[in-house]
């Protein structure tokens, strides 16, 4: 083999061998590892599972919020601490309204990443990019990309007609205490614990990735993350602003919207219109109606039309013939052939024939079937054989 030969075939095979080690590793990979939503739903390694699992070894019971902030107001005094660990979808300034007034009232808060600024503006701090940034933490140097700084004082906001509120800037919070947990290596604060004179407390972090899995699991970052909720009683995790809203199907949906839109209110009263319409059409009130009655054809009736429409025609001798034919067929026993000559069978009868009348309707049809026939003989003929079913059917 040639030397440029054998290098093709080299080539091939560790391109094969390549393909085959990429189609196996694509396999394995899970498709939430490129998930980078901070959510305790994902074990990938932007998610914060093993943070909520962490915590339950701890003894602190996780509740996984997937509901609006509004339900805070029903979790007041019950001692637990709101966590919003870096919002795939950033809080409004509705929602940090809420949170304000969920800390006033004693509650505690735990609020990390960008997507927390709106509620991290009434403790007075925002969130500054730090690329390349550092922290040192029990000898281990941290990654950091984001530090706390002084939020900028809003101006004042003039309201429009068809303002709804969601705009309104934060008020400022009672700030009694401010204590820095972890700073970066040049001085600026990356995780605060902001206190107030009403029991409330607010630990802000700059840098959501600071609960990821592998941060966690990799850098001395978990045992600080831990202890920011190591002693309470329970932490509410915020899934909603994750895209892990409210499940359901889409028939409770409709019936959701069917009963807090006019429209839907609508559509149900339409319906039970309907429902009595087919109600009251369906029911009928009174006697039942009598019908028509329709009393079926003798076989004679069916005869003589033929007739008729033999004669006119002009087939009057098959129309005689047809009807003595068919008298055969009626007075003839189950299986008997009704072939052969009429004229021998007309003989044959006129000897079982007893009454007048009867002889003399064979006797008619015996003419009939010999000479010519015209209109009036096949009419004659009609009769002649409804006399004979008369007198001599079974």
């Amino acid at each position: 083999m040639r030397p440029v030969t054998e290098l093709a075939v080299a080539l091939g095979i560790v391109t094969a061998l390549g393909v085959v080690v990429a189609s196996a590793g694509s396999r394995r990979q899970r498709p939430e590892d490129d998930d980078v939503r901070r959510s305790t739903y994902l074990a990938g390694p932007h998610g914060a599972r093993a943070y909520a699992e962490a915590l339950e070894l701890l003894g602190v019971r996780v509740v996984r919020l997937r509901e609006r902030t509004t339900a805070l107001a029903r979790r007041a005094g019950s001692g637990e601490m709101y966590a919003a660990l870096d919002p795939s979808a950033a809080l409004s300034p509705l929602d940090a309204l809420h949170l304000r007034r969920y800390a006033a009232n004693g509650g505690r808060l735990l609020l990390a990443g960008a997507g927390s600024v709106p509620a991290m503006q009434c403790f007075g701090v925002a969130v500054m990019p730090r690329f390349g940034g550092r922290a040192v933490l029990e000898g281990d140097t941290l990654r950091i990309g984001a530090v706390l700084h002084a939020a900028p004082v809003a101006a004042p906001r003039r309201g429009l007609m068809l303002d709804d509120g969601s705009a309104v800037a934060c008020p400022p919070f009672p700030v009694s205490a401010v204590d820095t947990l972890l700073a970066a290596t040049d001085g600026e604060p990356i995780v605060l614990r902001i206190a107030s004179d009403s029991a409330g407390t607010a630990i802000l972090v700059a840098d959501g990735t600071l609960f990821s899995n592998r941060v966690l699991r990799t850098t001395a970052a978990g045992e600080l993350a831990l202890s920011l909720a190591a002693g309470e009683r329970g932490v509410v995790v915020d899934e909603y602003h994750h895209g892990f809203g409210p499940s359901g199907g889409m028939l409770s949906a409709v019936r959701r919207w069917s009963v807090s839109s006019p429209w839907g209110w609508a559509l149900w009263q339409l319906g039970i219109v309907g429902v009595l319409a087919l109600l009251a059409g369906a029911v009928r009130f009174g006697p039942a109606r009598r019908v028509i009655g329709r009393r079926r054809r003798s076989p004679l009736e069916h005869v003589r039309a033929l007739a008729t429409a033999l004669a006119a025609a002009r087939g009057h001798a098959v129309a005689i013939g047809l009807l003595v034919r068919g008298l055969r067929r009626r007075l003839s026993r189950p299986g008997e052939s009704v072939r052969g000559d009429p004229a021998e069978w007309l003989a044959a009868l006129a000897h079982g024939v007893r009454t007048p009348g009867g002889r003399t309707a064979v006797a008619t049809l015996q003419t009939l079937t010999r000479g010519p026939a015209d209109a009036d003989g096949v009419r004659r003929a009609a009769l002649a054989v409804e006399d004979l079913w008369q007198e001599m059917k079974p």
